[in-house]
């Protein structure tokens, strides 16, 4: 699909969002060498959930949210940090799941909150 784009007429894309298929991202960036490509934080949280009990996906998403609203990256570093200590012991999955695709979510960090809610 992406190779169509590209024999379409696409040159560049500057911003991808991922669903989290593995490959996807490396896809983009063989035919966008220049696209920054970020994780999908909506689906990121419903993966995050399918490792959960129900009775606890209201107190998590309240404490996942500090980590990709984070002002910096530092800051959803620590985020992730509390998340971690917090959650971690009992659902180790969730805490690797975060960790794997954490490259994934810091690209939106870099610009401010308005354009976040664009590229969201």
């Amino acid at each position: 699909m992406l190779t169509k784009l590209r024999n379409r007429g696409v040159q560049d894309v500057f911003f991808v969002v991922c669903d989290g298929l593995k490959g996807l991202p490396a896809s983009v960036n063989t035919v966008f060498p220049l696209a920054t490509v970020q994780t999908c934080i909506i689906h990121l949280i419903r993966n995050t959930f399918r490792y959960a009990s129900r009775k606890y996906w209201d107190a998590m998403s309240k404490d996942m949210k500090p980590i990709y609203t984070a002002p910096t990256t530092a800051a959803a570093r620590d985020q992730f940090e509390e998340l971690t200590e917090k959650w971690g012991k009992p659902y180790p999955a969730i805490m690797r799941l975060w960790q794997n695709t954490r490259s994934g979510v810091i690209p939106i960090l870099d610009y401010d909150l308005e354009i976040r809610k664009v590229i969201c």
